[in-house]
């Protein structure tokens, strides 16, 4: 069936249980980022695959709203489909909720399935209804109804990291949250983020291709963990390890009955962008709620001196991987005609090298391998039918990552091959600096990653250029590539989509400027940089990067000129540790390769 049969069927459905309009997100019951097969309804009803989109269906108009990250690519996707896409954030492109309060009748209707749409949004979508004398029916996922080829859901194996990864046991992390479970003035704490249940269990899962996370759910007491999950996935010793934490084990989907019998002395703590809207309904009324955002999230996202020292390892790993994997292109691309290097087996290849390396489960996301135009889509995945060679005289993206026992890396380099173009190398040098620039910064405890955030954007900005993504995200200990809270992110007037926060040290956080000319070239460089505790002056606490993504930048595209003696210095710097650090992993002909592309300019 195709996009427009698709629709057709969710309409007649919804003229038949009387709905005027019908959201489909991307989130699966967990408000996760990336899905599973069986959740990714909203690629099934427009053809979107981005990871971050919502479609709105009415009996007359189909929408889709994404970011900037995914404009490009949605425009592709949606070519010849009777959906139009909402970019959000542009000027004059109206909010999901503008369009909804807008669109929907008088004592209209609108459909969701309540274990998609997060608890602040199911919120927000019933104030709406509510305005128009209307209501919500959240009890129905009609795409299921119409989705005849479902895929099933993941019965996948979990494995368990143990001490010597995590730093810390189940049973220490349970102590820090139920702490926090008082601080709040809470007795129960429902959680339902996947990475949240991970980090407090140290299980990790197979369920989403890429981001080791288990289906699951908990309710956290203070004497007892319900830890809601397929029993089958889980071995005889994760359960007695698990046991002795004082974690019991139950059905998948029972949490939804469970917690309509939540006793009315109960007081719940719950995160409302990381719980369903039909969770938070189960919760009877005279059952008091606290709403804040997860525990976990903050104290996840600060890893221990374990993980740090794990993350530097398994960032080694990578750069040897990667640093190969440059050295295969810049002595293949162009060589033969007959069997080029394409997007495809570029991505092949690095994976190669990474399966060269120990503790190497998996990609840490899916490849980013990007010739030429292609890399002005920000979020470009090659197939079969988009695969091409990479261009013999321009640039070449490729973001892509590391799943190691060790921690998860996310890198981007944009390599050059023959005659690049003086504007190029204009465009990649700038972005360069942006990178520099950013990592370089020293500043007081309390600062936040908005505040920082044009650091990574001012070389840009000054040749009238800048990139429509945050400029870095926090990373997760081998689970989700974006993880929470961390982040540099542009915040326009009111329209900051979350609140900021302060950056801690111990947090890892990416620097990715970019640069994206439609029809022409993409570059990005990212490095992942560690929060580090500086000097303690009259002036208080200070902090700083330190970077340790360790892969060349690709000389052949910098434009030294561009560049002031400070800046040269910070490359030289880095190259210097990129040299130190790999050498001695590397053969003698890349060793001598490696001398040349880290050489001081």
């Amino acid at each position: 069936m195709t996009v427009s049969e698709h629709i057709d069927a969710l309409r007649k459905l919804m003229k038949e249980r009387g709905y005027d309009i019908y959201i489909v997100p991307t989130d699966d019951f967990h408000q996760s980022e990336n899905v599973g097969a069986y959740f990714q309804a909203r690629t099934f009803i427009t053809g979107f695959d981005g990871s971050a989109g919502t479609a709105i269906i009415t009996l007359d108009h189909a929408g889709l709203w994404t970011d900037g990250r995914y404009f490009l690519q949605a425009e592709q996707q949606l070519s010849g489909t009777p959906v139009t896409l909402y970019r959000m954030l542009e000027p004059g492109v109206p909010s999901i909720n503008e369009f909804l309060e807008k669109h929907l009748p008088e004592h209209g209707t609108i459909g969701f399935d309540g274990r998609v749409i997060s608890m602040k949004n199911g919120k927000a979508y019933q104030e709406i209804a509510e305005k128009k004398h209307g209501h919500i029916v959240t009890s129905e996922d009609l795409i299921d109804l119409i989705w005849k080829d479902r895929p099933a859901l993941s019965t996948k194996p979990a494995f368990a990291l143990g001490l010597k990864y995590t730093g810390a046991s189940t049973t220490e992390k349970l102590a820090r949250v139920r702490e926090a479970i008082k601080q709040h003035g809470a007795t129960t704490h429902v959680v339902a983020a996947l990475d949240d249940i991970c980090w407090i269990t140290n299980l990790r899962g197979r369920d989403i291709d890429y981001f080791p996370l288990l289906l699951s759910y908990a309710i956290i007491t203070m004497d007892e963990m319900k830890l809601y999950v397929d029993k089958q996935k889980l071995t005889e010793e994760m359960c007695n390890n698990l046991t002795a934490a004082g974690i019991t084990f139950h059905p998948y989907n029972d949490i939804y009955e469970d917690l309509k019998h939540l006793d009315s002395e109960e007081t719940v703590l719950l995160d409302p962008s990381r719980i369903n809207y039909a969770l938070r309904n189960c919760i009877p009324k005279g059952v008091s709620v606290v709403e804040s955002e997860n525990p976990s999230v903050l104290m996840k996202s600060v890893k221990n001196e374990t993980e740090l020292h794990n993350i530097e390892q398994a960032h080694i790993k990578d750069g040897v991987a990667v640093t190969r994997f440059m050295h295969w292109l810049k002595t293949h691309v162009g060589i033969s005609s007959e069997s080029p290097v394409t997007e495809l087996s570029a991505a092949d290849k690095l994976e190669e090298f990474r399966k060269e390396q120990d503790e190497y489960l998996w990609q840490s996301f899916e490849p980013i391998c990007a010739s030429a135009e292609h890399a002005a889509i920000v979020h470009y995945s090659a197939t079969k039918d988009s695969n091409v060679p990479v261009t013999e005289n321009g640039l070449f993206l490729t973001d892509t990552g590391g799943g190691y026992l060790e921690g998860s890396t996310d890198i981007t380099r944009t390599f050059a091959f023959g005659n690049v173009p003086q504007n190029m190398k204009e465009d990649f040098t700038s972005v360069l600096l942006c990178n520099l620039h950013l990592a370089n910064v020293v500043f007081p405890y309390g600062t936040t990653g908005g505040s920082l955030d044009v650091i990574g954007r001012l070389p840009l900005w000054k040749r009238g250029l800048d990139f429509n993504h945050g400029t870095g995200h926090g990373v997760g200990y081998l689970m989700n590539i974006h993880e929470e809270p961390a982040r540099f992110r542009r915040y326009l007037g009111n329209k900051a989509p979350i609140q900021d926060i302060a950056l801690e040290p111990g947090m890892i956080i990416t620097d990715e400027p970019g640069v994206y000319i439609s029809g022409s070239h993409g570059i990005r460089t990212e490095n992942e940089l560690m929060i580090c505790e500086g000097e303690t002056t009259a002036y208080g606490r200070f902090l700083y990067f330190k970077p340790i993504t360790l892969v060349p930048i690709d000389l052949d595209a910098v434009v030294p000129e561009m560049m002031t003696i400070e800046d040269k210095e910070l490359l030289n710097a880095y190259h210097k540790r990129v040299y130190e650090t790999l050498a001695p992993h590397m053969k003698e002909d890349e060793r001598k390769w490696l001398a040349e592309y880290t050489r001081a300019i």
